[in-house]
Order: structure tokens, then sequence, then C-alpha cells
């Protein structure tokens, strides 16, 4: 864990929570447009893969963690009866969220604001369902926000996490690691004029505890019936579980 904390976007120019709202500040107008292409489109694929697993109890209140510019509760709110909540510690992110949410004339269903995953301001016992993708490899302390989300979700109610995982598979493995490591960083510059956005990108994956390290992370906080998926030769990983009555 305390391997994990030590990586950051610019070195030890504040705290990692402090770098980590700076850097997607500064990539925030080219964020969508680079996921989308670095990932040649299979991101859509599997936020449909993660929205299968919201649970099916109507109405459903989500918390969307992490929520940047608001896709994946973009793509779950066209689930009949229910509403978000999504925040983050990007301001500028938000900013191109609640566009998309004006834009679709969503406001009573979907709102966003700032927040911090490690200090939530809701109550315990208030959400059906929380949903993190690709924001729990940025948490200063991994531990304190898993939590603080265990904490705000109802007894029963269900944790879905998207995150990029580590492929173990020759020869997959070492094309990927080749992308992830030059590829990646080289595009992610010259298109959002954020080296370091991208370097930082592939040094937290690398330090991620993916897989059943992290499920067991989740068990020692009291989930349960914890349970993960790789997806796409595992470039991607879909992590469930779900918080015990007790």
């Amino acid at each position: 864990m305390s391997e994990m904390q030590t990586i950051t976007p610019y070195g030890s120019e504040g705290t990692k929570k402090e770098q980590v709202a700076r850097m997607f500040d500064r990539i925030a107008f080219r964020y969508d447009f680079l996921n989308h292409f670095l990932s040649l489109g299979i991101d859509t694929l599997w936020r449909k893969r993660a929205i299968r697993e919201l649970p099916s109890k109507r109405p459903l209140y989500v918390l969307d963690v992490a929520t940047g510019t608001g896709d994946l509760a973009l793509d779950a709110i066209r689930k009949p009866d229910i509403k978000i909540i999504g925040i983050d510690i990007s301001s500028q992110m938000l900013k191109i969220a609640d566009q998309k949410i004006d834009r679709k004339k969503l406001q009573d269903r979907f709102v966003v604001e700032l927040g911090d995953s490690e200090n939530l301001r809701f109550s315990e016992n208030t959400f059906d369902a929380v949903m993190v993708s690709f924001g729990v490899r940025n948490f200063e302390n991994l531990q304190k926000g898993l939590e603080e989300i265990n904490r705000v979700l109802i007894p029963g109610g269900k944790l879905i996490v998207l995150e990029f995982s580590k492929p173990s598979s020759s020869p997959f493995k070492e094309i990927y690691n080749f992308y992830f490591e030059h590829i990646l960083p080289f595009f992610g510059k010259k298109v959002s004029k954020d080296g370091e956005a991208y370097e930082y990108l592939q040094k937290s994956v690398v330090h991620f505890p993916d897989g059943s390290k992290f499920t067991d992370i989740l068990t020692s906080i009291g989930f349960a019936h914890t349970n993960f998926v790789p997806l796409s030769l595992g470039i991607c990983t879909l992590y469930t579980a779900i918080k015990t009555n007790g």
C-alpha cells in the first residue's frame, strides 16, 4: 500500500490528492477524446459491462465516485428509475460533466459536485450502489477511500469498480507493456500537452494491487461476495463486492 501511495504525477509538488486534481484539471479539455482514442473505443464496452452489474432494485440511488466527465453515470442513467450523484476532485472535469448533463436535460436525475472519496459528505447507509470508474488507483489513501464507500452504502449495497490492470499472458503482455510505456505517453503528451499525466497513468497501473490483491483489501474492510473479472485480456478488470449486513 505504501508503495502505491508514492506514485504521483508531478513528483513532490504537493500531496497526491492535490497533484491528481491539478493533473485532471490540466487534461480535462482532451480527456474524453484521449480515453476513446487511446483505448481504441473499448472503454465504452467496459462501461456497458459495469452497468450490467447495477442492482435491479427500483428506485435505485447511486453514487459515482471519481465521476470525471460523467460518462459512466450518463450510460447508467438510461436505466429507468435511477438517480445518480457524481463526485470528483477536479473542478474542470466536473464542468464538462455539467455541460453534458445540461445538454441532455438530465438535471433531475444526475448531479455532480466537488467531493473527496476519503471524506464523503453523505450519511451512513445512503446509497444502493457505488460505482468507481478508473479512479481507485488515484486515491491518496486507498483503504480510507474504500472504507468511506462501505460506510455510505446500505447493508447489502453493491460496489462496482472498473480499473486498469496488468495482462499476464504472453505475447499480449509484452505488446501491451510496450504500448503503455511508449505509445500512450507519446500521444497523451502530444494531445493533452501534459506528458507527466500519461507517465503517471502507466506507473500508477503498474503499482496498483490488482486482481485478488484488491479483492483481499475489500474483504479486509468488510465487503463480502467479492469478485473480479478481467476484461480485454486483462487490460481492465471489473470488481464487484457487497456490503455486509453487519
